[in-house]
């Protein structure tokens, strides 16, 4: 049995924090369900997107989101490619996803979260976590426009849709997409950004120490009141690790409902074990435990850290 180390997904074989093995890992999914086709697309947006996060892209900052960093952009896009496989290894009489549709899901899941990347011209915000509420936004028009550089015009203004089913801007019963087919590529998105993130397991740790900090300067940790006062949501970044296992009673309602459940086709990618799954409801069940104990002091692992200096 294989130790977890915190870089590691929920197999514990594949380095999250690494863009070349993450990407060698979805193209070997990619060409056992399409041996004849191209990965040259999917490779150039994973270039693309590490040298963005890492500074490289002109008019960009470095991704400077602890949080919502590079290695969690790799981990939702290595579940996003799960998803797709899981979903073609099961699917008896659905419609197939073809090589196009899965191209469109792991690119979209790369860029997912590029709307928390500051431009240079930007003389307003001093830290992407401030881009909170309109990320999923910022991300859709990026994408508007880099698709066609690629060579992927044709479906650029359908990911800049699909990309709000990893958000809360639009409600998922109203994004609009042109066919069933994009609708579950959007709902397996939407899972894959929900099981990668909180089956990490530093995740409870990113909470408290990366994630609060950005709900503070994006305006998540207080709300405005319609009498004017302001309500603490979050106080600390403890608070938040205690308030984990209420939040995931709404994320279990968005998997299963609005997402139609689909996160669990990554029981097909793994011959029958939801991994993800297993590994998500560890953390909240240990999240919960820390409620009950009262033992904030259990939380002792070091993410690691992928910001550039």
């Amino acid at each position: 049995m294989n130790r977890r180390g915190n870089e590691y997904d929920v197999s514990c074989q594949v380095n999250t924090t690494d863009s070349t093995v993450v990407n060698s890992e979805v193209d070997r999914i990619f060409l056992e369900l399409y041996p004849k086709a191209s990965t040259e697309k999917i490779d150039r947006a994973f270039h693309d997107l590490t040298t963005m996060y890492h500074g490289g892209r002109p008019g960009y900052h470095a991704c400077d989101t602890a949080y919502h960093d590079i290695q969690h952009v790799l981990d939702v896009t290595l579940a996003m490619a799960r998803l797709i496989d899981g979903y073609e290894r099961a699917r008896i009489g659905l419609e197939p996803l073809d090589a196009s549709m899965f191209r469109l899901g792991v690119i979209t899941a790369l860029f997912h979260d590029c709307g928390y990347i500051r431009t240079l011209d930007d003389r307003e915000h001093k830290n992407g976590g401030e881009l909170t509420l309109t990320h999923v936004s910022r991300g859709a028009r990026f994408l508007r426009d880099y698709l066609p550089k690629i060579g992927m015009g044709e479906v650029a203004d359908i990911a800049a849709a699909l990309i709000h089913f990893t958000g809360y801007e639009i409600p998922v019963a109203a994004i609009r997409v042109p066919s069933l087919g994009y609708k579950l590529i959007g709902s397996l998105l939407g899972s894959a950004d929900i099981i990668a993130q909180m089956s990490d397991r530093c995740y409870l740790e990113k909470c408290r120490d990366r994630l609060y900090p950005e709900f503070v300067v994006g305006g998540i940790a207080r709300k405005r009141l319609p009498d004017g006062t302001e309500e603490v949501v979050y106080g600390s970044g403890e608070e938040l690790v205690r308030k984990t296992p209420h939040f995931y009673q709404g994320a279990t309602r968005r998997l299963d409902s609005d997402l139609g459940g689909t996160h669990k086709y990554a029981r097909n990618h793994f011959g029958g074990q939801h991994l993800y799954m297993e590994e998500l409801t560890k953390n909240i069940d240990f999240a919960q435990a820390i409620n009950d104990e009262g033992n904030g002091t259990a939380l002792k692992r070091n993410p690691p850290t992928t910001m550039s200096e």
